[in-house]
């Protein structure tokens, strides 16, 4: 038999379905919170009539019909349901579902915060559990105190545990939801009861206490004695000694108690002895005007109109609530942390006894043989180098321990040896020895810690882990400008690796936004696939990441316009930096009509900074001076690294607007001078091992590792999320050539217009240093004779410090060229 030829059906590639939206409108929520609010109602009603006309009905609630009259009032239907939820359920508690119900209508309807609902329904629930049990003690299986279901597990605690021990469960779980819900506690009750006991004896003390009295004297004299006390009649009398003179005929009103009156007043004449009494001071009477003086004014209330302009911002927000600027990716998710690797495998540091002995002993041994001694030592490992302190004994000059590094060094057979002398704030003197056998300090380690999951900062960055282990976390905001420096191969684009996964584990692609320059074109290439989530650009540019110096200076110029753009919107909003700016236009205060919007962070990383002012110069520099002396308080900071950390490229305007800076191993203690103004980064062992200051101290950092394949996989499941339409934009930017594009009139030539084109054709070379060394021309005709061989189309436009492009091949061609104008 031939077999069929069985052919498989081509099945289209199902389209995924968009996910289903349970997020209601105003009038939807209005008409189901009315719903649940009147069904908790006759929920409440048909409970409440059960608990009294349950027996009477109990005959229709199998064959009642609809022309019976069930004595509940809501007829069979109540006395079913309430049948259903009361005698076989939960008994009397069951009210608690009918006012749940009810509940959940009016927080529906006012559109309350429905985070609280699924509190009250589960304490609710376990309440109506909890009082069902306990009224099962006191109900037999056909009551109705605790319902079916509370007889039944009252009943089941009692057959396993007895009657005791169902009494002591159900205590403790009386005192669970004590202590929970209502956050009781025995502190809380004392403390009540002392304030109830603190205000009755406050009341009867308060009884107690006589009337303000006036005195009927004003003359000087001294008070021998103030009688105090609940005395009736006119025992309440004072003596004193008066003065010769006849007192005014005017009464002095003291406002305080008896009590606060002084026992002894400022003069005492024995010879004359008056009394005068004590007596309650009169009400003040109400002067009442005669009738021919009383003229009624009847005063119209002023009309006050209704000004729609008073807390408009305050309505807004009750409206529609704060502006949320994630809410256009409202959906996006950030990256898990298991896409990072772990490279200590959850295992972590280990103590090698032996090797810190061994060091001990060393530099114990080499300080005394310089008659140095040591009154006590302590050692702190770290993941890549162990901290020896060292108290010396007194009389010690800390210099001469210093100046004996390299003997240390050689003791211990150790590279990278460094003394702090003395560690600030501790009072002793640091050896930092590197471990034999170093650690890895992961990403995952880092980003996992809770130091930097709960920092509540505007750009967290965490760089690794510090020599006590305890990871490293600082803010770019307040640095505000960071930079990196060390040799070939010591760890600068893996810090800077570290530096971006930071934000794109913190940072929402709404609140940053990334300028990436990569002039080695394939470190920084892998984030091009969160291009339309995180990067910025230039318009109509292809790539965000910038990898040709000649488009540097474009974009650094267009940072500066929208540097100034954003300080004209600060300005006319009354802030001072973006985070006021942005809270401020979140509360709806600042209108977009007027070009307000929400600014996002702008973060411009330069992965090698010595390539950029070697071909560029001063157009690179001058912009980045600019941005690092005033872009910090709009919110755009720079991240600046290089190699060469020579003073031609860190010059003195960089350093003294970058004082965050990072030096990983460097060849010389110049360079670490250049970057950290101090010496030990020529110290360093290098693989990530480096400094960090900001100004005050340095501290020694192991640089969290994050390989290649793990920032593939961030990008990766960022780049696969709902993205905006396009890249964040810059403000697009016109460079200012040195050179013209106006046409010259071919009569305003200079004389040497001819030659020089021949001169410049045959170099191929555009330069006005050339015009000038085979003209023996100056400067200033020179660069006016190549703005005419632009304009002429000899020469391209300026392209910075490099030669113009000469766009005549040859003579034959000038000859052509000139003869057809």
């Amino acid at each position: 038999m031939a077999k069929k030829k069985t052919t498989a059906k081509k099945t289209k590639p199902k389209t995924p379905r968009k996910p289903i939206s349970f997020k209601l409108s105003r009038q939807q929520q209005i008409i189901l919170g009315s719903f649940l609010f009147f069904l908790g109602l006759a929920l409440l009603f048909s409970f409440i009539s059960y608990l009294f006309t349950w027996k009477a009905d109990q005959s229709l609630l199998q064959t009642g019909t609809r022309e019976d009259n069930a004595s509940n009032w809501l007829s069979l239907v109540g006395a079913r349901i309430s049948h259903f939820f009361v005698y076989k359920g939960f008994g009397i508690p069951a009210l608690t579902i009918a006012i749940l119900t009810a509940l959940t209508g009016v927080y529906y309807f006012f559109d309350y915060a429905k985070a609280a609902l699924k509190k009250f329904w589960f304490w609710g629930i376990l309440l109506m559990l909890w009082l069902a049990v306990f009224l099962g003690f006191f109900s037999n299986s056909n009551d109705i105190l605790g319902g079916t279901v509370g007889y039944e597990i009252n009943d089941f605690l009692q057959d396993y545990l007895g009657l005791t021990g169902a009494i002591i469960v159900m205590t403790f779980l009386a005192i669970i939801y004590l202590v929970l819900r209502l956050r009781l506690t025995p502190e809380r009750v004392s403390t009540y009861f002392k304030e109830k006991k603190n205000a009755l004896a406050g009341e009867f003390a308060s009884d107690a206490t006589p009337e303000p009295v006036i005195v009927d004297n004003s003359s000087t004299y001294e008070a021998q004695e103030i009688l105090n006390g609940s005395t009736t009649g006119g025992d309440e009398t004072a003596f004193a000694k008066a003065e010769t003179e006849t007192p005014p005929t005017t009464t002095s009103t003291f406002e305080q108690n008896v009590q606060n009156l002084q026992p002894t007043l400022t003069k005492k004449t024995p010879e004359v002895e008056s009394s005068f009494e004590v007596t309650q001071a009169p009400e003040e009477e109400e002067v009442i005007p005669t009738p021919e003086t009383v003229v009624e004014v009847e005063v119209e209330k002023p009309i006050e109109e209704e000004e729609l302009t008073d807390n408009l911002s305050s309505k807004l927000v009750e409206d529609f609530g704060e502006f949320d600027p994630t809410l256009e990716l409202a959906k996006f998710k950030f990256p898990p942390i298991d896409l990072l690797k772990d490279y200590t495998n959850g295992q972590g540091i280990t103590i090698n006894q032996e090797e810190l002995e061994e060091n001990k002993n060393r530099i114990v041994e080499t300080l005394n043989n310089y008659k140095i001694g040591i009154s006590n030592i302590k050692a702190t490992v770290g993941p890549t180098v162990t901290l020896y302190e060292i108290v010396p004994e007194a009389g010690v000059r800390i210099s001469k321990i210093k100046n004996l590094e390299d003997d240390i060094a050689l003791s211990l057979s150790a590279l990278g040896i460094r003394i702090i002398a003395p560690i600030p704030g501790r009072g002793t003197i640091g050896i930092e020895v590197p471990n034999k056998n170093p650690r890895i300090v992961s990403m995952r380690s880092a980003v996992a810690s809770k130091k930097f999951q709960e920092a509540e900062m505007e750009l967290p960055l965490t760089l690794g882990k510090t020599i006590s282990n305890e990871t490293f976390v600082v803010d770019l905001a307040k640095m505000p400008h960071l930079l990196m420096a060390g040799a070939t191969g010591q760890g600068k684009s893996v810090g800077l690796n570290a530096i971006l996964t930071s934000l794109l584990y913190k940072k929402h692609p709404a609140e940053v936004k990334f300028v990436l320059v990569d002039p080695k074109k394939v470190e920084l290439t892998l984030f091009n696939k969160i291009e339309r989530h995180y990067l910025a650009k230039l318009p109509d540019t292809e790539e965000a990441i910038i990898t040709d110096n000649s488009k540097v200076i474009n974009t650094l110029n267009s940072m500066c316009i929208e540097m100034d753009a954003r300080y004209d919107l600060l300005k006319n909003a009354m802030c001072r930096n973006i985070k006021e700016y942005n809270a401020k236009f979140k509360a709806r205060k600042l209108n977009p009509e007027n070009g307000h919007k929400f600014l996002p962070y702008i973060v411009l990383v330069v992965d090698e900074f010595a390539d950029l002012i070697m071909t560029s110069g001063k157009e690179v520099e001058t912009p980045i001076a600019r941005l690092a002396q005033l872009a910090r308080a709009i919110g755009i900071h720079l991240i600046i690294a290089t190699q060469r950390p020579s003073v031609n490229v860190i010059t003195g305007i960089i350093k003294a607007n970058f004082p965050a800076r990072i030096a990983f191993r460097v060849t010389s203690k110049i360079d670490s001078r250049t970057i950290l103004d101090t010496s030990g980064a020529d110290q360093l062992i290098g693989r990530g091992d480096m400094l960090y200051t900001q100004g005050n101290d340095v501290v020694r950092i192991q640089c969290a590792f994050v390989d290649t394949p793990e920032v593939e996989r961030i990008v990766e499941y960022i780049g696969n999320q709902k993205a905006y339409p396009d890249a964040h934009l810059l403000p697009e930017y016109v460079g200012e050539e040195s050179g013209t594009s106006l046409d010259i009139d071919a009569s305003d030539r200079d004389a040497l217009f001819r030659d020089a084109a021949e001169v410049l054709v045959i170099a191929q070379q555009g330069s006005a240093s050339l015009l000038q060394r085979k003209l023996k021309l100056g400067y200033n005709r020179a660069g006016r004779i190549i703005d005419q061989l632009e304009a002429a189309g000899v020469v391209g436009p300026f392209e910075g410090s490099k030669a113009r492009q000469v766009l005549v091949p040859d003579m034959m061609a000038l000859d052509q060229l000139l003869n057809n104008e």
